[in-house]
């Protein structure tokens, strides 16, 4: 028996390209590409999601958390560690968990994972920081694009930027979640590494010139079993490209994207690549999915007879 079909539109929207964002953070050019609604939702209808009122802390604040210590710790002391950086690090640890005003329960579920982080990035803190002129934190940066509809600017806020002693660049984002898979990040579906790494390129980051890329890391910092990982953002085979060159696809890559959205005629569709589409989506209802993609599945079904 053929399933009966809703009937449901999948939904297309087209704005003016006056209505078409001009500016996007590195973090949400994944979102663009993956879920072009919503960036539509976010962005141009306005629509944010706001939290629940009962709702518990979870794993986002625990990495806010991680987040703030780190950016205390390495902005106390961005040239040299001090004379003990273990006290140090504990010490701006407990303040900043302080600061989060959690409940006693909560605090005690959080502590023990945060220690075990702490300590492998203290190890690799004081393994790096040999080879290392200075380390910044929470980085502002920002890449000016022209394109077809006018000038479009890539921002971005990078957690950690080590200038070498010999001048180059290592950019670090911190994860306290997953990693993206190596190969997302080569085939541009996870290119905010890479999109960091062009806005260092062009010397983009507020106070630090322009320099060549030494790497581009990912550092998860989970506090479990494996307390932590570092691991290069296109992963570590001989065949993984340079962070230079990942650099500077991924520019070009953005660059086509701005150019093809800056068409009237290219919608903002939800989930426009089954295979790469969003693990969380806010906007999931808004768009309609369950409903155009069962109507599809029944039309599939009927082609099938």
């Amino acid at each position: 028996i053929p399933l009966p079909s809703c009937g449901a539109p999948r939904l297309e929207p087209r704005p003016p390209l006056a209505a078409r964002p001009r500016r996007l953070s590195a973090t949400r050019i994944e979102t663009w590409m993956r879920n072009p609604y919503g960036i539509y939702a976010r962005y141009i209808l306005g629509l944010e999601k706001l939290r629940d009122l009962a709702e518990e802390p979870g794993p986002a604040d625990r990495g806010q958390l991680v987040h703030a210590a780190l950016e205390a710790f390495v902005k106390a002391y961005p040239a040299a560690l001090p004379e003990d950086p273990a006290a140090a690090l504990a010490e701006i640890a407990a303040a900043t968990l302080a600061d989060f005003g959690l409940a006693e329960t909560q605090r005690l579920l959080w502590q023990p994972r945060l220690e075990r982080l702490l300590a492998w990035y203290l190890e690799t803190e004081v393994e790096r920081r040999g080879a290392l002129e200075r380390v910044d934190a929470e980085v502002k940066g920002r890449l000016a694009l022209e394109a077809p509809g006018g000038p479009f600017l890539l921002t971005a806020v990078a957690d950690r930027i080590e200038r070498r002693r010999d001048g180059r660049l290592t950019l670090v984002d911190y994860k306290t979640g997953g990693l993206p898979s190596p190969g997302d990040v080569q085939r541009g579906l996870a290119p905010q590494m890479a999109l960091e790494g062009a806005i260092a390129l062009a010397g983009g980051f507020d106070e630090l010139p322009a320099g060549p890329l030494a790497a581009l890391e990912f550092w998860k910092l989970g506090g479990g079993n494996e307390a932590g990982e570092l691991r290069p953002a296109a992963g570590r085979l001989k065949k993984a490209p340079p962070a230079e060159e990942l650099a500077r696809q991924a520019q070009a890559g953005l660059e086509a994207l701005v150019a093809a959205f800056d068409r009237l005629e290219t919608a903002y569709r939800a989930h426009p690549r089954p295979g790469a589409a969003p693990l969380y989506d806010d906007y999931r209802h808004l768009a309609r999915i369950a409903e155009w993609s069962v109507a599809g599945e029944a039309k599939a079904g009927e082609a099938k007879e």
